[in-house]
């Protein structure tokens, strides 16, 4: 009853604090034994800081556990916290995958929009929300989280993969393996495409618990290449800004959209 009622208290929350705080999985350990249970929070919050969202069906679309390419679904009770506690068959690199269900908030100030957009690099939103006639206060943005985090199982081999989100990072390194060369390269996708000159969030958490707060940008190929370092635990995230479709601005009574690409792991 008691994370009945905390799921419930966070998903209030989640609507009134997504403005610029990211959603992200924070396995409880990255590196696990292979016959231990992989355990992960999902995390809501800012400065790679921030409370647990507990296992809510109804508000996620997919909750997976993938591994060498086979897909497991993680399956929960209702209010579990942490979100994910799962067996995993075998050693390799486990990838957890989350996506919310569409969250929808309302700007009742008309600086925390303009603040949200110029801090997530699409301050062209600002001219194109003048220009389509909508008010400055009292509109409303739908949301939509898409998460991963990798996990080492045992020796940690593997790669991660396109998973097929609608937003999502691909990491083209194992920051597992030893031959690891410290720089991680990660692939923005949106729709399957790359997302070239793309603004990317890292933060670096050290183990001293002291967290600090980068930017870089995609190339030409939609790749961000950043720097790590060992020990230390990242979260790195991108924002797709769009229109939504008549159909959807209709039923869910929203004129912007937004889609959250995040992706977290450790340094062996």
């Amino acid at each position: 009853m008691r994370h009945t009622l905390f799921a419930c208290f966070c998903l209030g929350l989640t609507a009134t604090a997504a403005l610029a705080h990211e959603t992200w999985i924070e396995p409880r350990s990255y590196q696990i034994a292979p016959d231990q249970t992989l355990e992960a929070d999902l995390r809501n919050g800012e400065k790679f800081s921030g409370f647990k969202l507990a296992y809510v069906p109804s508000k996620q679309v997919r909750l997976d556990i993938v591994m060498d390419g086979v897909v497991t679904p993680v399956e929960g009770r209702m209010g579990d916290i942490p979100a994910v506690a799962a067996p995993v068959a075998g050693e390799g690199l486990a990838v957890v995958v989350y996506v919310s269900t569409q969250n929808i908030l309302r700007y009742t100030e008309a600086e925390k929009f303009v603040n949200f957009t110029t801090h997530k690099d699409f301050a062209w939103v600002q001219d194109r929300h003048r220009e389509r006639g909508l008010p400055e206060i009292n509109f409303r943005e739908g949301y939509i989280r898409h998460a991963k985090a990798l996990v080492a199982v045992g020796n940690g081999q593997g790669q991660d993969m396109e998973m097929g989100l609608e937003t999502e990072f691909v990491a083209l390194d194992n920051p597992y393996l030893p031959d690891f060369d410290g720089v991680m390269d990660v692939k923005l996708l949106y729709q399957g495409a790359p997302r070239t000159d793309t603004q990317v969030e890292v933060f670096d958490r050290a183990p001293d618990g002291t967290v600090s707060i980068s930017t870089t940008r995609t190339d030409a190929a939609g790749v961000a290449m950043v720097p790590v370092l060992p020990q230390h635990t990242y979260m790195i995230d991108a924002v797709v800004m769009r229109e939504p479709t008549p159909e959807v601005a209709q039923s869910d009574d929203i004129v912007w959209q937004s889609l959250w690409a995040d992706l977290t792991f450790t340094v062996r």
